[in-house]
């Protein structure tokens, strides 16, 4: 949702003032054979939109374009690509094969690691698996982010991706501390575990949790290399009515409370949603004072 003031329009953490928004709808006029993609470069490159690593946040300004094209702020050029944006994927791709059903321990599988995806083939992979056997499916992960396959020696057993996380989550701002103008500026040292699947022909018991804290203790380091920064929270939401959390309580995930059934960026409560369970892990022991600073 794009919020609006007298300033301009604030989307994905940053304001839009009525000058940018004339910035982007004059070079979109001027050169209407842009695609999506050189339209959200040029956006980053005219407003200096980018990150602590000075690379151009392409990913959230492909989001904030598509948000304020909604409100008819600004016109965008057709999609070229049909597949994309939460659309249901098409091609399938070898490496998804079912091993079994197999039952064993968590720490019987073979050279278990978790590794960040490699190129367009491990991508494809993980959003298959995503598509296919998670119940909310496929759909991009909003900005900064890391994905990551499951593997053993025996196959690709699951993955998870973590991405942006919520802009505002009552429980959790009390549990950090912070003031809404704190927030703002650290909301990136937060991130969210927006995706966790471990293919539904695996049985392992504790292997879900296993598999956490292997993937928490990699992303600070990830995400550094890959954006010049190191998050200091990780958090996530489970659907109450479908899951208990017990992976995430058993690998020591903070329960904080629930949420009020509204999205993300819901601040009128316009949507209605399930209600979810809120956690977070703390990524060193300073974290509050790095969000709070």
């Amino acid at each position: 949702m794009a919020v609006a003031n007298l300033d301009g329009v604030s989307v994905c953490g940053r304001l839009f003032t009525q000058t940018d928004l004339g910035v982007i709808r004059g070079f979109v006029a001027e050169t209407p054979v842009l695609c999506r993609a050189e339209v959200a470069r040029r956006t980053c490159a005219e407003l200096a939109w980018v990150g602590l690593d000075g690379r151009p946040k392409l990913m959230s300004c492909r989001v904030a374009l598509l948000r304020l094209a909604a409100r008819k702020l600004i016109e965008l050029p057709p999609p070229r690509n049909r597949n994309g944006n939460g659309r249901a994927l098409l091609a399938r791709v070898a490496g998804i094969e079912a091993l079994g059903p197999v039952e064993r321990s968590a720490g019987a599988w073979t050279e278990l690691r978790v590794r960040p995806i490699e190129g367009k083939h491990d991508s494809r992979l993980w959003n298959e698996a995503i598509d296919r056997f998670h119940y909310l499916g496929y759909t991009p992960l909003p900005g900064a982010q890391m994905r990551y396959l499951v593997e053993a020696a025996e196959g690709l057993l699951g993955v998870l991706g973590f991405g942006a996380s919520a802009w505002k989550v009552a429980c959790r701002d009390r549990f950090i501390g912070w003031t809404p103008e704190q927030r703002k500026e650290r909301l990136h040292l937060v991130v969210n575990n927006a995706r966790f699947l471990i293919l539904p022909w695996v049985r392992s018991k504790n292997l879900a949790s296993l598999v956490l804290g292997m993937a928490l203790r990699r992303i600070p380091v990830d995400f550094e290399a890959r954006y010049g920064y190191r998050p200091v929270l990780a958090e996530t939401f489970v659907e109450r009515e479908r899951f208990r959390g017990t992976c995430y309580r058993a690998a020591n995930w903070i329960y904080l409370g629930d949420t009020q059934g509204r999205g993300k960026l819901d601040r009128h409560k316009e949507y209605r949603l399930p209600v979810k369970q809120v956690y977070v892990y703390p990524l060193g022991p300073g974290f509050r004072k790095e969000l709070c600073s």
